[in-house]
């Protein structure tokens, strides 16, 4: 199922990734995206965003997101909302986190909506 509305592609992507599904996740995404998989990191393109998303899977975590607002303009918007991960790293350690995010989606030709900046840290 595509976004068929801004607002949808980040439930979208909340439920996929609860649901540990990586092509799921890699299907709300346009080729050239970029994600910020930690703040100051930047993994630009499918190849480096499918690493980065399948090494946050890899954990296993709890996830909840509490979807925000979408500011449309024309065929771009900008998404906030609020998310936390909880999982246990390699070494055993409690790994908790959590932020707003700072996301740009785009509708493309068939008019599903698909990410362009995934920022879960809203920051730069």
């Amino acid at each position: 199922m595509p976004a068929r509305e801004p607002e949808d592609a980040q439930r979208l992507w909340a439920d996929r990734f609860k649901a540990g599904d990586l092509e799921g996740l890699m299907a709300l995404y346009e080729p050239d995206a970029t994600l910020a998989p930690q703040p100051g990191q930047v993994a630009a393109g499918s190849a480096a965003i499918r690493e980065a998303l399948g090494a946050f899977l890899a954990m296993k975590p709890a996830f909840n997101l509490e979807t925000g607002t979408a500011i449309r303009a024309g065929d771009i918007a900008l998404l906030h909302s609020a998310w936390t991960l909880a999982a246990t790293g390699p070494d055993g350690a409690p790994i908790n986190m959590s932020g707003t995010t700072a996301d740009v989606v785009r509708r493309q030709a068939d008019g599903t909506w698909r990410f362009v900046i995934d920022n879960p840290w809203g920051t730069g």
